[in-house]
């Protein structure tokens, strides 16, 4: 139940989403994002998300990430929403801590 409220699913490698060439979304505030963030990520506030999905591709999988995970959870049913593939990457820190590892 709680896995599915903060838009976590089953368990996925998300190193083998980035090497299919995902696309990182960090939802949190620009001055948030200002503070740090994913190198190369794109920065779209959960709050005006719906109005700026043309700035995402269909045809890439997202991973959102933003604080907590939290607010990328709920970004997850946004995009699932629109027909994205996304995946919670859940806090920035662990999703540029993947990205470094690469």
């Amino acid at each position: 139940m709680l896995r599915s409220l903060f838009g976590i699913g089953p368990k996925v490698d998300l190193k083998q989403v980035l090497a299919q060439g995902a696309v990182i979304l960090d939802v949190r505030t620009p001055e948030e994002f200002a503070q740090g963030h994913v190198q190369g990520s794109i920065n779209i506030p959960l709050d005006v998300l719906t109005q700026n999905l043309h700035q995402l591709d269909k045809d890439k999988p997202v991973i959102t990430c933003c604080r907590s995970g939290m607010r990328s959870g709920q970004a997850v049913h946004v995009l699932q929403d629109h027909g994205f593939t996304v995946h919670n990457g859940g806090p920035w820190t662990e999703v540029d801590q993947l990205v470094k590892q690469r």
